[in-house]
């Protein structure tokens, strides 16, 4: 009996370390019919100024979720990880999107599921952190259906059984690029009460471009591929619509362009004259 006593104890024992090592790695998943949610750490050490973490969401087949810029449609997801402890900030990436194109418009997002890596600056280095995530997006298939999930996460140290995925949703984060070393230019071209802007990038490569204004109250349009340009060079067309009220169209501003080219996207400020 002493025997068999001591051995279910060393059972448990061992149950309960593989959850705690679990938890270290991943939260549990909050799930509904069309998705589900959870938090994943990264390889950390538990003393860096920052910690990786990743909040990954898995879709159901013929389901996406959108990009911080939705396009045409859509909903952006928002991150809120208010009552975290020992947390200072907690930076979200954005892996560069694919574009969905169907009856609705142009939408920009990703399908069957998607890992947006996450930095997180401890208020402590060294101390306990805890990540509480609480998510509000939203999931389309013909129609976008509200989504919210929540999850909780406390970072042990360790390899992390996650850190390829967060890795690979790392590579696909958009690195900055001046102007200059991405070969892109952006001008107006009409003078139009909506002018149309032409961006040049001198590649002879396929690349989608997507852009962005100085805020998220700007909708701008995706930018449409055109005909005409020369050997190794993009060209591609937006009309200035989608401005927040008062803003003149005709003014100059920042805009920011997202560049992919297969596995590799680059993010791109420049001056709008």
């Amino acid at each position: 009996m002493n025997a068999l006593r001591t051995l279910t104890i060393t059972a448990l024992a061992v149950m309960a370390s593989a959850t705690v090592a679990r938890a270290a790695d991943a939260s549990a998943w909050a799930d509904d019919s069309r998705s589900s949610l959870r938090l994943i750490a990264g390889a950390n050490k538990g003393s860096e100024p920052k910690l990786r973490a990743g909040v990954e969401i898995k879709l159901q087949p013929g389901w996406k979720t959108y990009w911080r810029y939705p396009g045409d449609s859509g909903v952006p997801p928002r991150f809120d990880f208010a009552g975290s402890d020992n947390v200072l900030r907690a930076k979200v990436l954005y892996p560069a999107p694919h574009l969905f194109t169907d009856e609705t418009g142009n939408a920009l997002g990703y399908k069957t599921n998607v890992v947006f890596p996450v930095q997180v600056t401890p208020k402590q280095v060294g101390k306990p952190v805890t990540l509480r995530l609480k998510l509000d997006y939203a999931v389309c298939e013909k129609l976008c259906i509200p989504a919210e999930g929540r999850a909780e996460l406390t970072f042990g140290a360790g390899d992390g059984a996650n850190d390829a995925a967060l890795m690979a949703a790392e590579a696909r984060v958009p690195q900055p690029a001046t102007a200059a070393e991405a070969k892109l230019t952006a001008r107006r071209v009409t003078n139009a009460a909506k002018p149309l802007v032409d961006v040049s990038v001198v590649t002879d490569k396929a690349i989608a471009v997507f852009v962005e204004g100085p805020s998220a109250e700007w909708a701008l349009p995706i930018p449409v591929p055109a005909q005409g340009a020369p050997a190794g060079v993009r060209h591609f067309g937006f009309e200035l619509d989608g401005l927040p009220p008062g803003v003149d169209p005709k003014s100059p501003f920042e805009l920011t362009f997202t560049v992919i080219e297969g596995d590799r996207a680059i993010e791109v400020m420049t001056h709008l004259d």
